[in-house]
């Protein structure tokens, strides 16, 4: 079956309570790593990652929007906490498309990036939904799957683990790509044409463009 994997990233409104805070500290990410409904309410496992940690909770516990907050770790980077938030509409549209949150949401500055996993169908009403809602976002990965598929063939992810393995990626160079063909008992030209291959699959599928 063919599935679509895609990311995006939204502008939150900012009468929602993990935009109005995120835009008060810039610099910090702010992580869903997950959320359940709770009658009116949502209970929430969130984190964040600041350079003050303490300031950036400390701004979410006292907000109007959160109560029953519970601190479970924190050091001098980030810090995880357990809250119940009145504002559900930070993921909600997708339990309104049918579609499961994927966990972990970030938001950062008052924008929000999530990713699902869907079949074409689903991606087209998902998209035919969050048209309908108005609100601005952009598409930022759109990778067409099939189940029968791997990734990488069997020859690619051979030769990218003796790559690795031999320091080929490394900075500087721990192994020259004539000694990796040794290795491997192919030309030169054959072993460089299957690496790339296999580094563009990889970047394609995982690297998120930003224009």
């Amino acid at each position: 079956m063919n599935m679509i994997r895609a990311r995006f990233r939204m502008v939150l409104s900012e009468d929602i309570w993990v935009s109005e805070v995120s835009r008060s500290f810039p610099g910090a990410t702010f992580r869903l790593l997950t959320g359940v409904p709770k009658g009116s309410r949502a209970l929430e496992l969130g984190e964040v990652r600041a350079e003050n940690p303490k300031q950036v909770t400390d701004a979410v516990r006292g907000h109007a929007d959160i109560s029953a907050y519970d601190q479970l770790y924190i050091d001098d980077q980030r810090a995880i906490g357990q809250y119940e938030a009145d504002e559900k509409s930070l993921y909600e549209f997708l339990w309104d498309s049918s579609l499961p949150p994927e966990f972990p949401i970030t938001v950062e500055d008052g924008e929000m990036e999530f990713a699902l996993t869907a079949t074409q169908d689903q991606f087209e009403a998902f998209g035919t939904a969050l048209d309908d809602t108005g609100r601005q976002y952009d598409l930022l990965t759109l990778v067409h799957t099939d189940e029968q598929d791997t990734l990488l063939t069997d020859r690619q992810r051979k030769y990218l683990t003796v790559a690795h393995r031999r320091g080929y990626f490394e900075v500087p160079r721990e192994c020259t790509l004539a000694e990796l063909s040794d290795v491997l008992g192919v030309d030169k030209s054959s072993a460089s044409e299957t690496i790339r291959r296999g580094v563009d699959r990889i970047i394609t599928q995982f690297i998120v463009s930003r224009d």
